[in-house]
């Protein structure tokens, strides 16, 4: 990373601090309108620096090996059709995979930001699913916790030994439900419980998810795990070129 690539990183980072503190005090698609304009403007400030992030770690990986596209392109159609396949649950929002795992294990959850937000806005746009005023939102939950949590968790599984398809498995399957679990606090957030509060309504959020969301979340784990393994025997040198599996 240059020099003025951290500074304009680290710029983000003071825009996002700065930004976002107003906004949230005074307080899985989300769709649009459904979220004040506050934590609309407060979601998209905090998914800043990862992107910033995202975009410097992207223009790297093409420098480095131009072969990578093809792998970026495909994980970025996964995601696209993975989380278009939509299941309605609580009001506003709906269960779906969300496909972020493919992408953070083989990239890291810098890139899967990236390739999330491209997705959350086409998928806005055609297909009415999610909200461009509730990018910010969709963003954070879908494109960066939920990645972060299974890049975390691969990479702890792998310093455990723990058998790599056991690994994928679990990372993908996590970070799915780890989705949820924001998205139900920043509907908790918008909408808290009259009689507890943010935590109560989180609860409940929770409590609607989990009958649709649990099942889909080992279902995206199984698959994740199928087409890793078909890459490992289609695509080993493509993989090992960015780096997958040192």
């Amino acid at each position: 990373m240059t020099k003025l690539q951290k500074n304009v990183w680290k710029a983000s980072i003071a825009i996002a601090l700065a930004l976002s503190v107003c906004p949230v005090s005074n307080a899985m698609h989300i769709m649009e309108g459904f979220l004040p304009p506050a934590l609309c403007i407060a979601w998209g400030v905090v998914c800043l620096p990862f992107l910033v992030k995202g975009l410097i770690n992207l223009k790297k990986i093409f420098a480095e090996n131009r072969r990578a596209v093809t792998l970026v392109a495909m994980a970025g159609a996964y995601v696209f059709v993975l989380s278009a396949l939509k299941i309605p649950s609580v009001t506003g929002s709906c269960s779906h995979m969300t496909g972020t795992g493919f992408s953070a294990i083989l990239f890291g959850p810098s890139v899967t930001s990236i390739l999330g937000i491209i997705v959350l806005v086409f998928q806005a746009i055609l297909l009415a699913h999610g909200g461009l005023t509730t990018l910010g939102a969709n963003t954070f939950s879908m494109a960066i916790a939920g990645p972060l949590l299974t890049y975390g968790i691969f990479g702890l599984c792998k310093k455990l030994k723990v058998n790599k398809n056991v690994s994928i498995f679990l990372a993908a399957a996590l970070g799915d439900l780890f989705t949820y679990c924001v998205t139900s606090v920043q509907l908790a957030i918008a909408y808290p419980s009259a009689s507890g509060g943010v935590a109560a309504s989180a609860l409940e959020f929770l409590g609607v998810f989990a009958p649709t969301q649990l099942p889909l979340a080992v279902i995206e784990g199984i698959l994740t795990v199928l087409i890793m393994m078909a890459m490992e025997s289609y695509a080993r040198p493509e993989l090992k070129a960015i780096g997958y599996g040192r």
